[in-house]
């Protein structure tokens, strides 16, 4: 039997959870707290939130991976304690780390280990070393897919195994931001802002404009390409079968600090793609459409990553996205009929046409995309409606007083 590559989505709120789980996601990593390589973002979730975040994951046979991976200090470790105690108890699958105080109590609780990415996982030696404490390890970004797959090689002919007494699995990043540094070991931020990279705080610094200027002579130089330090967003939808053909057993999607509509339009592609490795569908008609629709939301352009052995890296030329369409925020959820199955919002801002494309964005509804065929404004028939408005317009979908209504512009 063929074993079935692991799609593994972010989950930096409860929206995109949600969006996760829609989207056909096998497991999803989400953050508690502070001690975790996203904590700046403002949307974590806490230790009060994990027994609903596992209930629901069990409920859609979706797996759950709390990401413990920031550099950890003296005064940090009660901290982790409590929030491997807390994980262990709500049944999390496993925990992502890369500090061994945190491999260190995860093992003496008795709780799954994988390896962050920040361990920078470049040989056989360094997979055998962690096996005493891990199921599943990143490998480095850097690395080539015939460096991977000599690697997954490797842990077959030397029968590699981890706790649980099963093969090590390799898992590698297929899609999304990729950090200049090694590994995402970055002190750009620490230096110049005071905010570590490494725990979790980074201000993307190297994603702005730069010059360079001669010092001694006070001359600056003129550079072809001014985002000298901002990559392109990894893409590797359109060689899946050379992962497959790595051996590599899970894939993952960056974007804990993404959008709800982001992980849903990426892990469904992405899904699509897997799925069609495995009945024989895979192949490069379809590439453009995922392209295309992954196009559609944050990226800074696409490149290959250092899998292919193409280039040292490929550089973004523009500041921000380069999505070929963006939401804009124009109402909230006031109410739901659900036997005439009506949506009710109210307008906060801008206008909403019949014909426009919306989405729809709530904690527990996930993303809900659809188009607007006719609306009702106060009650009455409406070609559009603009702030202050009470509109109201069909949906098979049940909405709730928490989600937000998007317009879709086309860029």
């Amino acid at each position: 039997m063929i074993n079935k590559i692991e799609l593994m989505a972010p989950a930096g709120s409860a929206e995109s959870m949600m969006a996760a789980i829609q989207a056909g996601a096998d497991s999803i990593y989400f953050g508690l707290d502070s001690l975790n390589m996203r904590n700046s973002r403002g949307s974590n979730f806490t230790t009060a939130d994990l027994p609903n975040i596992v209930k629901l994951c069990k409920e859609n046979n979706v797996k759950t991976y709390l990401t413990l991976n920031s550099v950890i200090y003296d005064n940090d470790i009660n901290t982790v304690k409590t929030i491997l105690n807390a994980a262990k108890e709500n049944d999390v699958t496993a925990v992502i780390a890369s500090d061994h105080a945190v491999m260190n109590y995860a093992r003496k609780i008795g709780m799954r280990i994988h390896i962050s990415t920040q361990c920078n996982i470049s040989n056989i030696e360094a997979v055998e070393f962690y096996s005493a404490y891990a199921d599943v390890m990143v490998m480095a970004r850097e690395l080539s897919l015939v460096q991977v797959g000599e690697i997954v090689n490797q842990i077959k002919e030397r029968e590699i195994t981890g706790p649980n007494g099963e093969l090590v699995r390799v898992e590698v990043f297929g899609h999304g931001a990729l950090c200049m540094s090694v590994s995402g070991k970055c002190y750009l931020s620490l230096d110049t802002y005071s905010t570590s990279a490494n725990r979790g705080s980074c201000v993307q610094n190297c994603r702005r404009k730069y010059i360079v200027i001669d010092k001694e002579k006070d001359i600056q130089l003129e550079v072809d390409n001014e985002y000298i330090m901002s990559a392109k967003d990894l893409c590797t939808i359109d060689f899946l079968d050379k992962i497959q053909d790595a051996g590599i057993s899970v894939l993952k999607i960056e974007g804990r600090g993404r959008a709800a509509d982001y992980v849903l339009t990426v892990v469904r592609c992405y899904r699509e793609a897997i799925d069609s490795l495995y009945t024989n569908e895979y192949s490069p008609e379809k590439f453009e459409d995922w392209k295309a629709r992954l196009s559609t939301v944050f990226n800074r352009g696409f490149w290959d990553g250092y899998y292919l052995g193409k280039k040292m890296g490929e550089w973004s030329e523009v500041h921000g996205s380069r999505a070929t369409q963006t939401k804009v925020l124009i109402g909230k959820g006031t109410n739901y009929f659900g036997g005439a199955q009506v949506a009710e919002f109210l307008m906060e801002q801008d206008e909403l046409n019949v014909g426009d494309d919306i989405i729809i964005i709530g904690p527990t509804s996930g993303v809900i995309e659809s188009k607007i065929e006719s609306l009702r404004v106060n009650g009455n028939p409406a070609e559009k409606a603009i702030k202050g408005d009470k509109l109201t317009f069909s949906m098979d979908k049940k909405i709730r007083p928490s989600d937000k209504l998007y317009k879709i512009v086309y860029n």
